[in-house]
């Protein structure tokens, strides 16, 4: 059935299973699955990297609201998504906007590192604050 092959149902289907993978291997501390790993196409494989972005900074959100450590550890991956991401210099009709992808992590990462930032100032102030 190749109108369904391709009209954009598999490759999104891949690229959600891709980010699902991606992101549970990187929180669960494993090896990041490679596309061969969960049968997905490397587009689909690409996009979910970056979509996976997205779900690693709600979880660094979450550390910070329960006051744990981990969040620049998880920052740390998500920088190395993006160069990964840069790193895919083909025009977007190959890679069906993965440049538009990789821009969006790129603001993704920084206001993560703003967050993170200000959570790890106002954690040293505290301690300051209760050794008197």
């Amino acid at each position: 059935f190749p109108e369904l092959l391709y009209s954009g149902f598999l490759q999104e289907a891949e690229k959600e299973l891709s980010e699902a993978a991606i992101t549970l291997s990187i929180i669960g501390r494993r090896e990041i699955p490679k596309p061969e790993d969960i049968d997905v196409s490397y587009n689909s494989y690409l996009h979910g990297l970056g979509e996976a972005v997205g779900e690693l900074r709600r979880y660094v959100l979450d550390l910070i609201r329960r006051g744990e450590d981990g969040g620049e550890e998880i920052l740390d991956t998500m920088e190395e998504i993006y160069l990964a991401l840069t790193q895919m210099d083909f025009p977007d009709a190959i890679t069906g906007g993965l440049r538009r992808t990789t821009d969006n992590v790129r603001g993704i990462i920084e206001r993560t590192r703003g967050d993170l930032s200000l959570y790890i100032a106002q954690r040293r102030l505290e301690r300051k604050l209760e050794r008197g």
